[in-house]
């Protein structure tokens, strides 16, 4: 028996214990086992993130001109990437020096409790295997490995918690993902300030037929379901950019986590104050916090979340602590983020900033 089919038959048997279960004290142990996990949450205080996936090829630059998003893993979206084009990187995707048991280390001697990383990001592309999409690194790629599964096995080797990023509403590689009808203001190619889509308009320029519930019903939902089943316990599940999402959409992706696991906490971009803690935007701490509730600031090394070699702007190890610092005094978690790059490794700078982080 593999580790896959370990855990799915563990998960199979857990669930058919609560449905045995009373109700009510099937209520009582996933309330218990929520506050637990809030408890350690709050504890914790530390945590990584990694953005890691197609556009870490292209490293901020495509068909050499620089992204027109600071964030290299919004590549696809600033350049209007056509979709055809971007799902070849597949092709090229094989980090063969990825090797998350040194990236687990880093996080924990670096004081880390926690590690998130992202299943799937705006661009659509599946970091693990995926049944629901063949557009995912084991089936699309020649690395053909899951790093999810080889990341959480890490993380239980080394006590770092397993947390996962899923982006549940934009997903520019579906012609019904969020974002079509929903603008933000931006600067677009020649610095001159403009409103976009947050969603693909691009490649999918007919919005007669745009279904978002479809997307929903077909791709986010199943797949939420899948990393929510396939890597054993998750501490968190962080959610990302509610921009079409209707409280009662917002309740379903909630409903499914408490379903499959009662004791994940939830991040507040899951929409719709909804989520178990909040999360305020890029780089930012919350300005005041109420007693008793969760807070989680979520920052970058440098200014890009993905790999952008470029951008050398990092932080230093005093900034970051000092980031740290105040975050604490507030009551808020820090989960600061890494771009490992197209082989699987982190930056120079970032392993600094980690051997730095782990001598205090």
């Amino acid at each position: 028996m593999n580790r896959r089919e370990f855990i799915g038959g563990a998960a199979a048997t857990l669930a058919a214990g609560c449905v045995d279960m009373n109700p009510a004290a099937k209520g009582a142990a996933d309330a218990a086992a929520l506050e637990a996990s809030k408890k350690w949450f709050r504890e914790a205080q530390f945590g990584m993130m990694a953005h890691w996936g197609l556009y870490t090829l292209l490293g901020g630059e495509w068909k050499g001109r620089p992204g027109f998003h600071p964030y290299g893993e919004w590549i696809m979206h600033g350049n209007r990437i056509p979709n055809r084009e971007y799902a070849a990187l597949a092709k090229a995707f094989n980090p063969m020096l990825f090797d998350p048991m040194d990236w687990m280390k880093r996080a924990r001697d670096a004081g880390m409790k926690y590690f998130v990383i992202t299943s799937k990001h705006h661009d659509g592309f599946a970091m693990y295997r995926s049944k629901v999409s063949k557009y995912n690194v084991v089936d699309a790629t020649p690395f053909g490995r899951d790093p999810l599964e080889e990341i959480a096995e890490a993380c239980r080797a080394t006590g770092v918690k397993l947390g996962l990023y899923y982006s549940q509403d934009l997903d520019w590689s579906d012609p019904n993902g969020g974002g079509r009808r929903v603008y933000y203001p931006c600067y677009g190619e020649i610095g001159r300030k403009e409103n976009r889509k947050w969603g693909n308009d691009w490649d999918f320029t007919d919005d007669s037929a745009y279904d978002f519930e479809r997307y929903l019903a077909e791709k986010s939902i199943p797949q939420t379901e899948e990393i929510l089943t396939q890597y054993g316990d998750l501490c968190l599940i962080w959610f990302d950019v509610p921009v079409t999402m209707t409280k009662e959409q917002s309740r379903r992706f909630r409903d499914l986590v408490r379903k499959h696991q009662p004791g994940c906490l939830i991040n507040g971009r899951i929409g719709n104050d909804l989520g178990d803690y909040f999360t305020p935007d890029d780089n930012q701490i919350a300005d005041k916090t109420e007693t008793g509730k969760l807070y989680e600031t979520v920052g970058t090394m440098n200014d890009s979340w993905g790999y952008r070699p470029t951008d050398t702007h990092y932080k230093s190890v005093k900034e970051i602590l000092g980031i740290k610092a105040k975050c604490a005094s507030i009551g808020s978690n820090y989960m600061l983020n890494v771009g490992p790059d197209q082989l699987g490794r982190f930056p120079v700078a970032a392993i600094d900033i980690l051997n730095g982080l782990a001598k205090r």
